[in-house]
């Protein structure tokens, strides 16, 4: 089981130190743990509207196995350069931004670990093989193909994924999301958080910091512009990476079902849910998902949530 230590959350942004990382022609801002000597790396990358502020509650328990822990700002967000085009952001661009940090770490073994929007770029990362991959953690974030499939016919999903079509008008977004200081933001976690208490201002306001740099707001939403105005083509093979995926149940963005099928595009692949957990769900529920995953991690079986509950 993770140590009390490994699961204290750092309300203090600061607590990590930051360095500076050139990769793929951008400068990325990257909370660091662990021993900088480490031959191990493992790289997080957060969703929206998130930061690496996301990862505080897995860094240090990846530090204390080994890992040299890097916890970037995607590129537009936060401390990490801005591109102003939305082609910047397709994702042929975001999966060169990983290869070119992992390629900066100089590790010979590399865990990636994402959520959302990082989650869906760890997926292509891992499926175009740009680099040797020892495994894959996505957490609420379906496979591309699956996503897809979802997306383009009739069904639940494509009506939660509304906004997506949303943020492509221009500049409306940006404005509604700074508006009343911020409040869309802040309502992304509280209005989707089970157990809101996760979330007080003091962690809201990392978020809405984060937002507030310039031209971050753009820098976020050109992630959905580029979706669609330059779609990503990938043939999916089959994964050969072992992964490991973590699913909040109560997720209202991405439903449940979208996790069917994986087992049949993941050649070593490991599922499990979190009950009573929204889509934030490493924030949400550290102390399950840091079980789960230091289960993984040294390849015991991963426990059900129920299991780790009764301890």
């Amino acid at each position: 089981m993770p140590t009390p230590e490994a699961l204290r959350v750092y309300d203090d942004p600061d607590h990590f130190e930051r360095v500076r990382v050139r990769a793929n022609g951008v400068t990325f801002g990257v909370r660091v743990a662990g021993d900088e000597k480490s031959p191990k790396l493992a790289l997080l990358l957060h969703g929206f509207p998130e930061c690496a502020y996301a990862w505080r509650y897995q860094m240090t328990l990846l530090a204390e196995r080994g890992y040299r822990v890097w916890a970037p700002d995607l590129r537009g967000y936060g401390a990490s350069d801005k591109p102003r085009r939305v082609a910047d952001y397709r994702v042929s661009e975001l999966v060169l931004d990983v290869a070119g940090l992992i390629d900066a770490s100089g590790a010979e073994e590399v865990l990636l670990v994402g959520h959302d929007w990082g989650g869906m770029i760890a997926w292509h990362f891992a499926l175009r093989r740009l680099r040797k991959l020892a495994g894959l953690v996505v957490l609420n974030i379906p496979h591309p193909r699956l996503f897809l499939r979802a997306v383009t016919r009739p069904g639940p999903q494509l009506g939660r994924s509304w906004y997506i079509f949303a943020f492509q008008l221009p500049l409306l977004p940006e404005r509604l999301l700074a508006r009343d200081d911020y409040r869309a933001i802040a309502g992304a976690f509280l209005g989707m958080a089970v157990d809101k208490s996760r979330f007080p201002r003091e962690v809201i306001d990392v978020y809405k910091r984060s937002a507030d740099e310039p031209g971050a707001l753009s820098g976020m939403l050109a992630y959905y512009r580029a979706a669609l105005r330059h779609p990503s083509v990938v043939k999916y093979p089959t994964l050969e990476t072992r992964t490991l995926m973590i699913w909040g149940e109560e997720d209202r963005a991405l439903g449940k079902e979208l996790t069917q099928g994986t087992e049949e595009l993941v050649r070593d692949f490991t599922l499990r849910f979190v009950p009573r957990c929204s889509h934030w769900v490493q924030q949400e529920a550290p102390e399950v998902v840091n079980a789960m995953l230091d289960d993984w991690l040294a390849a015991r079986p991963v426990r059900e949530a129920s299991a780790i509950a009764r301890g």
